[in-house]
């Protein structure tokens, strides 16, 4: 996913830098949506894992 976030980022550079304004705008909404989507995701799995390597006696 962050992969993806990484694409729109560098789509969002490449537009605004030859003017379409839009198309960067959309871009590089799409791509902090993904990034944060990949954060949120990332700390759901760390969580899961703290908890899931908890051993009770």
């Amino acid at each position: 996913m962050l992969k993806w976030a990484l694409i729109f980022f560098l789509v969002s550079l490449v537009a605004g830098v030859f003017g379409f304004t839009k198309i960067a705008a959309g871009s590089a909404t799409i791509a902090k949506w993904l990034f944060f989507i990949a954060i949120a995701i990332f700390i759901l799995f760390l969580v899961l894992g703290l908890l899931a390597g908890e051993v009770v006696l």
